[in-house]
């Protein structure tokens, strides 16, 4: 087994000595890299964004920001990363270094005060920087333009500047004294990468190809196999291992709860979890794609999800975040859980002995349970065609974006004539588990889409569940936005569907 090592700004660098649980962040500034910073140590600041090649959608390579806090510096053994400090070129010996363009910007607008918040909002601004395919758009009244090009927003909907950067790769990061606007300024500044650029020629070739990994140290490890099958034999022989792809979860509970594991389990990389393929009745994707990726190769051809991705907490952490991790926690509060109720969702488990598929709606069995037996993976999720027209996912949350919800919604109706043929609805936030709103579905299955039918299906709704109050909501107020979800739904769609 070689030694574990990261390639950062260029330079490898052994992951020795730290521990098997210490983060990129720590890694990072252990070795005087200190423009990465700790903030909020869970995914919520940007202070410690960092850049990492992944594989591509349109290109070999894609820059990706991730949260350096949450990520375990042994799960990016083998890759590739770039830091603050990398971005800039060096000049000749005794000459200063040329600042990356993004940088630049950030200087000479005014983007930055005290500085703390700085460098991660650069790596977050240099990965938009790269995307592909990022092209001007026609500038509306403000200097944004959303993405029908109205100028009016809701929120799924992305705010661009004339240089086609989308203002929303900056939701996870926060700045407490600079203000915003300049740090906007500067962002719809930047141009295009020249030809010249380094990092924009890293995106013609392919990224580091995936390495096992075997880093133990002090009784604790970190282990990547090359293949499911490995994988699975590795948690057949340690059914106590804490399985981990994005981390965005369990990078919260060792930062903020100490957890810590005897042996963690990466399956992030995995080829076999991360496939996409879209079929004449299904639609299947791989339990390790990350939700950016996916929405970027579904590119809306699942509308119900298109309207998901943005409400998904942060570009950051959808950059790691994966379907089957939030499945995987079985939190009532996930939001992706109503959503692929709402679809028919199912998930196949695999382990050593095999394969099964269990639909969504029967997969969670009580508070942070499910049906999942020690051993077993969540190798994909698979959603039925043909897609239900009239969709809609509603989160109510305290903020509007880079929030848990209190209360999650997500409806898929077929109306033909006037009449609801079919109605599936996932709820979030109003009981143990997440679960399908079925008196409703029943209360309009059948029934004109008509006022009458609609207020009596949503007095139904507020019945829905178990609803609790703690300090997101009370219980009467979680019961009022399921009735009322219900209501705005109908309110949008009755100019659509045919009375």
């Amino acid at each position: 087994m070689v030694a574990a090592r990261i390639t950062v700004n260029g330079k490898e660098a052994p992951l020795t000595p730290a521990a098997p649980h210490t983060t990129a962040l720590d890694f990072l500034r252990e070795r005087g890299l200190t423009g990465t910073k700790e903030g909020c140590a869970e995914g919520e600041c940007g202070a410690c964004s960092v850049l990492v090649a992944r594989p591509g959608v349109d290109k070999p390579t894609d820059w990706v920001a991730v949260n350096a806090c949450l990520v375990p510096a042994a799960a990016l053994d083998g890759q590739e990363i770039i830091t603050s400090e990398g971005l800039a070129t060096a000049g000749e010996p005794g000459t200063p270094a040329t600042l990356h363009p993004v940088q630049h910007e950030m200087a000479v607008r005014g983007g930055s005060q005290c500085g703390y918040c700085t460098p991660g909002f650069v790596c977050s601004m240099a990965a938009e920087y790269y995307r592909p395919n990022r092209c001007a758009h026609a500038e509306s009244g403000d200097g944004t333009e959303s993405a029908d090009g109205t100028g009016s927003y809701d929120n799924t909907v992305a705010e661009h500047g004339p240089n086609g950067f989308d203002l929303h790769a900056l939701s996870g990061n926060l700045c407490r004294c600079t203000g915003y606007r300049p740090i906007r300024d500067a962002a719809y500044a930047v141009g295009t990468p020249t030809d010249e650029d380094p990092l924009a020629r890293r995106r013609e070739q392919s990224p580091p190809a995936p390495v096992a990994t075997e880093y133990v140290k002090d009784d604790s490890a970190y282990l990547r196999r090359n293949t499911l099958a490995e994988t699975l034999q590795l948690l057949r022989e340690r059914p106590d291992a804490v399985v981990v792809a994005g981390s965005t979860d369990w990078g919260v509970e060792v930062n903020i709860r100490s957890r810590r594991a005897d042996c963690v389990v990466g399956i992030d990389r995995l080829p076999e979890l991360r496939e996409l393929r879209v079929g004449s009745d299904v639609i299947e994707i791989g339990a390790a794609l990350t939700l950016t990726e996916i929405e970027r190769r579904l590119d809306g051809d699942v509308p119900l999800l298109a309207e998901l991705f943005p409400q998904f907490a942060s570009r950051l952490i959808r950059n790691g975040a994966t379907l089957g991790g939030n499945l995987g926690t079985g939190s009532p509060i996930g939001d992706s859980p109503p959503v692929l109720l709402a679809l028919e969702a199912s998930v196949v488990l695999a382990d050593v002995d095999g394969e099964r598929e269990v639909p969504l709606a029967e997969y969670f069995t009580g508070y942070r349970q499910s049906v999942r037996r020690p051993g077993e993976l969540i190798r994909s999720v698979r959603i039925p065609l043909p897609l239900s027209p009239v969709v809609a996912f509603h989160k109510i949350a305290k903020r509007r974006f880079d929030d848990i919800s209190s209360v999650a919604v997500a409806f898929a109706l077929d109306i033909e004539d006037g009449i609801v043929r079919k109605a599936r609805i996932g709820l979030g936030g109003v009981a143990a588990t997440p679960i399908r709103s079925l008196a409703t579905e029943a209360a309009l299955e059948g029934k004109p889409w008509s006022t009458a039918t609609v207020e009596a299906a949503a007095r139904e709704m507020r019945g829905e569940g178990t609803p609790m109050s703690d300090h997101r909501a009370s219980s009467l107020y979680r019961s009022a936005m399921l009735g009322q979800s219900l209501l705005k739904l109908y309110a949008r769609t009755t100019e659509a569907v045919p009375s």
